[in-house]
């Protein structure tokens, strides 16, 4: 009998590979979105992944990290989200190469190129950082409705669960649909913080002066914790495992030319959509900045309690409204894309051949009971110092996907003809060093 999935098999072990690929990642919608037509059509049909890849940048995680900086220290984190886009932007170039030269998501590939005693370690550690990322999610939006609809938070832990069968019924109707989806909320977002910060009416001297780097944020411990709390929140772990894999739901072929025109399209798409997210950050640090910082209020970094001082400093009722209705978009769009990455990590890493849906609620459900029982315990209280927390965690764990991807796409041998350029692979080399580095300065200031 035919194996139905031989087409999207490659079991024969390939020469620079420890094993052969196996399953295509996420294979249910593995090359489902055709390719064809003159290049702008060619190049329309790549738009979606990055926007995909986008939500992790603005997640509720990141709003907290932000509104505390700027509500403590101003305008001056700006450069922080800046630079960590600049980072991201490499990195998710990065891991369109890689899916796109070797056929397979990081996942797969630290699988294939790691002895299992290294592989079942990154394993652990990515799906610490997707509980991470979901402990943020899941209060974010729990938050968004308690904010909008008064729903208590256990109860909106509870709803955010659903959010799987969300997914389910938005993949089955086809790809292109679950990322309109996601990019349909993503306009919501930016037409709230859009209308925000006219109403906030910010410094823009003080903004321009918020993107030159300063030296204080690395020597001042209070700065250089909320500084790696934003590139945590920024350059997310689980955007690497996640975009490696849904580049590849399009059917680019498989012949040099092709590959090159689509790792072009896939960079242009996750670039703009990355310029987006910053836009998005941003905003939210000058929002808090403008709104917070200007009139005293430097420590507000709950959720709620900006949500409740927007109006009286604003003097717009509609402000905390839009406040909410953008953190709730924000959350569904999030925890839509980590159940995503929560199924290319579990399939790459572990090679686990399980139904869709079965598969969606196990990957679900290894992020969303911890993220659950901790919101749950915590209730309203501490939320902020919690969602700071998960995204310094991210930050940590970030170096042990970094590095493996800058190893895979700087090796000729791996690569192929697409290995990265010596200009592009230094740059990478530069990247994942200054995160390591910042990870260890927070080590070592937390230790002594």
């Amino acid at each position: 009998m035919t194996d139905a999935l031989a087409p999207l098999r490659r079991d024969r072990a390939e020469p620079d590979w420890r094993q052969g690929r196996g399953d295509a990642p996420l294979a249910e919608v593995y090359h489902s979105v055709a390719i064809s037509g003159p290049p702008w059509r060619r190049m329309a049909a790549f738009l979606g992944p990055g926007y995909m890849v986008a939500v992790g940048y603005m997640d509720p995680g990141n709003w907290a990290t932000s509104l505390a900086g700027g509500s403590r220290f101003g305008y001056a984190l700006l450069v922080v989200a800046l630079v960590s886009n600049i980072m991201a932007i490499l990195l998710q170039s990065l891991c369109a190469r890689l899916a796109i030269a070797s056929g397979r998501d990081l996942a797969q590939a630290c699988r294939d190129a790691f002895p299992r005693w290294v592989a079942l370690p990154l394993w652990l550690l990515a799906e610490l950082a997707i509980i991470a990322t979901d402990i943020a999610e899941v209060i974010g939006t729990a938050i968004g409705l308690n904010l909008l609809f008064g729903i208590p938070l256990a109860f909106g832990v509870v709803i955010t669960s659903l959010d799987v069968f969300l997914v389910l019924l938005l993949q089955r109707a086809g790809f292109r649909w679950l990322e309109a989806f996601v990019i349909a909320l993503l306009g919501v977002i930016a037409v709230c913080f859009g209308a925000q910060i006219v109403m906030a009416d910010p410094d823009w001297g003080g903004v321009i002066r918020g993107f030159l780097p300063r030296t204080d944020i690395v020597t001042n411990p209070e700065m250089l914790y909320l500084a790696l709390g934003i590139l945590g929140a920024t350059v997310m772990p689980h955007n690497l495992y996640l975009h490696s894999a849904i580049v590849q739901t399009r059917d680019y072929g498989q012949t040099l030319p092709e590959k090159r025109q689509a790792l072009r399209f896939a960079t242009i798409d996750s670039t703009v959509a990355l310029m987006f997210a910053l836009l998005i950050n941003a905003s939210i640090l000058i929002l808090a900045a403008a709104s917070f910082n200007a009139t005293g209020r430097t420590d507000v970094a709950e959720l709620g309690d900006a949500h409740q001082l927007l109006a009286p400093i604003l003097g717009l009722g509609i402000a905390p409204t839009l406040f909410a209705v953008a953190l709730l978009c924000c959350g569904l769009n999030s925890t839509v894309t980590a159940t995503l990455a929560g199924q290319a990590v579990m399939e790459g890493f572990l090679r686990m051949r399980l139904p869709p849906w079965l598969r969606r609620l196990i990957t679900r459900g290894i992020a969303i009971v911890p993220a659950a029982f901790v919101t749950i315990w915590y209730g309203d209280a501490g939320t902020a110092e919690l969602l700071i927390l998960t995204q310094v965690v991210l930050s940590l764990q970030l170096s042990f996907a970094v590095v493996p991807l800058v190893m895979f796409t700087t090796s000729r041998r791996k690569m192929g003809d697409l290995v990265a350029p010596g200009w592009l692979a230094a740059a990478a080399v530069v990247v994942a060093v200054v995160i390591v580095g910042l990870n260890l300065k927070l080590l070592w200031d937390f230790v002594a």
